[in-house]
């Protein structure tokens, strides 16, 4: 299949690559020609420009920081307008349905252009491994159609159609939100925990033996705790970009965001004390810092005898 791919970041890298491996005669831009040469290597075509990359595909697949560039490389960069009658563009950014029909409105609709929706979660090393999560929104011919092409680079089990075009975005927006949520509120009871003197290990340990369990208390945050690692892979101004659609969209429906606000506020914080670039999970810092130390699990070998460590 003639696939254009735009967008060579963290993830859209390692997804083009798959999409390369499994065959298909991809053509690939990005605003950094240099984030091209392994694809090219592998015998990806390069475009100048990202209306180029659009001409005579089947597929169009975009991977953007912000629906601000997803309208950007669409509208202003030529890319729905080159796209050939009949072809599908489908964007897996993390953006909004407004964005998508405004595209739609202006170009993609008199041009008998499709589309999907199918944001992806599981982060650079899902993408590395083409384990990604894919939520696609859009009609289910046109998914079944791609999904010989998602299965490429997600999970084939964790590939799922959520309903009608703009479902894609939404449910993305509301995995990010909840799981933000789940750091900020899982920060503040380990502070609390620690700086009452009870020990980590003991305090971890109590919750996941409790109905408060979850999944970012046993898996997610074991990188903090082990190693250190707040997860750079994921910057803090994407993380807040993701926080503030979500928080918008709450808005547009009606939907009351008291929560979520909050918790974009906190990311906020953390952002303008730990830079723009500090991982996802760097707002763990401003609650080591109330609490007066980091939060760190002795490693096995390190722990005392008789330690309550949590096994996962």
């Amino acid at each position: 299949m003639r696939i254009g791919f735009i967008g060579l970041g963290n993830m859209g890298r390692h997804m083009a690559r798959h999409l390369i491996h499994a065959g298909h005669l991809v053509t690939v831009y990005d605003t950094r020609p240099e984030a091209a040469a392994e694809h090219l290597a592998l015998g990806a075509r390069w475009a100048d420009t990202p209306a180029q990359c659009a001409t005579d595909a089947e597929l169009l697949i975009t991977m953007l920081p912000n629906p601000r560039v997803v309208e950007d490389v669409l509208l202003r960069g030529g890319a729905a307008e080159a796209l050939p009658e009949g072809s599908l563009w489908i964007d897996m950014s993390t953006s909004t349905p407004a964005a998508a029909d405004r595209i739609a409105a202006e170009v993609l609709d008199r041009r008998g252009v499709r589309r999907l929706d199918a944001p992806v979660s599981g982060m650079a090393r899902g993408a590395e491994a083409g384990a990604l999560q894919i939520f696609v929104g859009g009609a289910a011919d046109d998914f079944r159609m791609c999904l010989p092409v998602f299965e490429v680079m997600g999970d084939p089990d964790k590939v799922l159609h959520v309903g009608p075009l703009g479902t894609g975005y939404t449910v993305k927006l509301m995995i990010n939100l909840l799981w933000f949520s789940h750091l900020v509120a899982t920060s503040e009871v380990l502070a609390m925990g620690v700086k009452a003197g009870v020990d980590l290990g003991v305090m971890r340990g109590a919750l996941l033996a409790s109905p408060a369990a979850s999944h970012f208390l046993e898996n997610d945050i074991l990188c903090v705790l082990a190693d250190g690692d707040y997860d750079d892979s994921f910057a803090m101004a994407l993380a807040c970009k993701d926080l503030g659609l979500a928080v918008d969209l709450g808005r547009d429906l009606g939907v009351s965001t008291e929560l979520s606000a909050l918790v974009e506020q906190i990311y906020r914080r953390s952002k303008a004390q730990h830079g723009d670039l500090a991982g996802e999970m760097s707002p763990v810092r401003l609650y080591e810092a109330l609490a007066g130390r980091e939060f760190r699990l002795p490693h096995p070998a390190e722990a005392p005898d008789g330690a309550a460590l949590t096994a996962v």
